[in-house]
């Protein structure tokens, strides 16, 4: 009997149905860790730190429902404070496809903003002007850089939704023409929207390559994808002042007083 309830406990405890170390973590403070090992019969207690509160976008606000703290947000998800004022969120399946959403928004925005201050402090154009100006520099005519973006972009795009509701499904030869290493663009983290690899982490800032292979440091990858959704929020935020100010007239430069 000991031993049965020894199996179950390290079965519901284990990674496969626990989704990961942290789950397995409040597992075991929530039922006391108390493992029994079949061989000698011992009870071992091990004891495991409690999990970390929910964080909240307002910390200080006790109450509120789930305008305060939503029952749909857990705070598994990087950067999840439990704002969610209209509910997107409650069905699971939109869950993930705002996040997916969110992080390639943010990460366009973040080269946006970047690219703005630069291309102003560099040629002295307004943004929104830079592609009217006589000077700028433009080999091609509109119609023709309009085509061929709408045309690689709807392509990697189609790629992109494809491989959402079918992980892994690009990353073969035939759907990357120009590279026959399928293997570089696989999804080396296991999660969606961080692939990781020696393609997409060529520094290495969130994992090693190791005799060819690339084995994800899941703590950095932690820390960088918080990161990496705090910035692409203040950047979303950033390109919609910058749409203000454009439509009066100003660069975000000019408003700087540079």
């Amino acid at each position: 009997m000991s031993s049965t309830s020894g199996a179950v406990i390290n079965g519901l405890g284990s990674s496969f149905l626990c989704a990961g170390k942290r789950v397995q973590a409040l597992w075991g403070a929530s039922n006391g860790a108390r493992v029994v090992t079949p061989a000698t019969g011992k009870r071992k207690l091990v004891v495991v730190a409690a999990a970390p509160a929910k964080k909240s976008w307002l910390p200080g606000v006790r109450g509120g429902g789930n305008l305060v703290d939503p029952e749909w947000l857990d705070g598994s998800l990087p950067g999840d404070y439990g704002f969610d004022p209209l509910g997107l969120g409650k069905d699971p399946v939109f869950l993930r496809w705002y996040r997916e959403a969110e992080l390639i928004h943010g990460r366009w925005a973040m080269t946006a903003v970047v690219g703005i201050f630069i291309g102003q402090a560099w040629s002295g154009i307004p943004w929104f002007e830079a592609g009217a100006d006589p000077g700028a520099i433009a080999p091609f005519s509109f119609g023709s850089l309009l085509g061929t973006q709408l045309l690689l972009m709807g392509w990697v795009e189609s790629k992109r939704w494809v491989d959402f509701f079918n992980p892994q499904s690009q990353s073969v030869d035939w759907a990357t023409p120009w590279s026959k290493t399928a293997e570089n663009f696989a999804n080396s983290t296991g999660q969606q929207g961080y692939p990781g690899g020696k393609f997409f982490d060529p520094l290495g800032l969130a994992g090693t390559i190791k005799n060819g292979e690339y084995i994800p440091d899941y703590d950095k990858l932690e820390r960088l994808q918080v990161a990496e959704i705090k910035h692409a929020r203040i950047a979303m935020l950033a390109m919609l002042i910058f749409y203000l100010e454009a439509g009066q007239g100003k660069t975000p430069l000019g408003a700087l007083g540079l």
